[in-house]
């Protein structure tokens, strides 16, 4: 082999390909971590770290995820339209980190340890046929295996399937960092109901500034614009629209099939995002660390092109997951439920309970989804007292 031929090549360092590097050069591999971008780099993210991508990120790296106190926030108020649904004040904690801190302590672990570091240089083509892809600088890099982790709009999805994503299915977020009087880092985490159609807003108080945005399903929000403006004035924040910054979101929008035998996709790529709750950083750690270990397997049966069949057998629990919250998503975004959904969240601490339980993985939806067919009825009562 030549200096620049590796078993396994990641694109984008962030929590999905930085897991999957990590991993594979920790089984000895030569591993390959590309990215245009060099770290600390930033981010369009909230950056709330669930306690599910907590458990993910020390199943892959064998250490907790490191916070300072102030981080740590267990109190969630809850909006729909700005008027309350309940405040709780002992849920299961939830981090407010920036993701120019978290995603460079990533790319750093996945380097040392052995990771070959291709940070701040973009890929210029991808050759499928000839397992092999070319830099902006013009070297060429041959791989055994090739994991996508380059986001919502991946160029090695493109290379595969035309297109990263499907338009009418994909959702859209634009976010801020407001910083001055703003700044309250005790002040409870918030989420709107309804701040978006079939989405939400939020507000995440951290050390130094406080992430707002909206987000929600593209095809119904032309005016994301004019939502996140509305967002701000809600809270009192003074915004210039120049200083939204969008991101595609792909909000459950997940591919069956997430590449091609030796060629995968993880993370926003194969759009492993909740189309409840809008998170994907548990989901990217989780599926990098699959990714990378049907690789090795693959690699070492020297049978590469079986990547993709084992890599899909591990996704199944998360697939099973995410067809089950995209079943439940009508409940709580269609606008003919969505008052209704409001006026039961308000009454039912049960329920809010549940959705704060669900992103810290204490539950499942297959738990959520059986509780809410026997609550389907008074739903439906509740929508159509909402409507008059």
């Amino acid at each position: 082999m030549t200096a620049l031929d590796f078993d396994i090549v990641v694109i984008g360092a962030g929590p999905a390909g930085g897991a999957a590097a990590f991993t594979a050069a920790r089984a000895g591999l030569r591993v390959a971590l590309i990215d245009r971008k060099t770290f600390p780099r930033e981010k369009l993210c909230g950056g709330l770290i669930t306690g599910r991508a907590r458990r993910h990120y020390a199943e892959v790296f064998g250490h907790e995820m490191p916070f300072e106190a102030q981080d740590r926030k267990t109190t969630v108020d809850f909006r729909f339209r700005g008027a309350p649904m309940g405040v709780i004040r002992d849920a299961p904690a939830l981090c407010a980190t920036m993701r120019w801190d978290m995603d460079a302590m990533i790319c750093a672990q996945a380097l040392e340890a052995g990771a070959a570091d291709f940070t701040g240089v973009s890929v210029d083509g991808i050759d499928l046929a000839a397992k092999s892809l070319t830099l902006k600088d013009g070297r060429r890099i041959g791989f055994g295996v090739l994991i996508g982790a380059d986001g919502a709009n991946s160029q090695v999805a493109r290379a595969l399937f035309g297109e990263a994503f499907d338009r009418a299915e994909v959702g859209f977020g634009l976010e801020i960092e407001a910083v001055g009087d703003h700044v309250k880092p005790g002040a409870p985490i918030r989420i709107d109901l309804a701040a978006a159609k079939w989405g939400y807003g939020w507000s995440f108080p951290k050390r130094c500034s406080t992430t707002i945005g909206v987000g929600g399903l593209l095809a119904r929000n032309p005016d994301m614009k004019d939502a996140m403006a509305e967002y701000c004035a809600l809270l009192g924040v003074e915004a210039d629209r120049s200083s939204f910054k969008g991101q595609f979101l792909p909000f459950g929008d997940f591919r069956k099939v997430p590449g091609q035998e030796a060629i995968l996709l993880a993370g926003d790529a194969a759009g492993l995002v909740d189309p409840i709750t809008g998170e994907g950083i548990g989901y990217a750690l989780q599926s990098g660390h699959l990714a990378a270990g049907a690789s090795i397997e693959a690699l070492r049966g020297a049978r590469p092109e079986r990547a993709l069949a084992l890599y899909r057998r591990r996704l199944r629990p998360v697939h099973r997951a995410l067809r089950m919250a995209r079943l439940i998503r009508p409940v709580i975004f269609l606008p003919a439920m969505e008052a209704g959904f409001a006026r039961a969240f308000r009454r039912s601490s049960t329920l809010r309970l549940q959705y704060l339980r669900l992103m810290a993985g204490e539950v499942e939806y297959g738990d959520i989804l059986a509780r809410l067919i026997l609550r389907l009825p008074r739903l439906a009562v509740l929508a159509i007292r909402a409507r008059f």
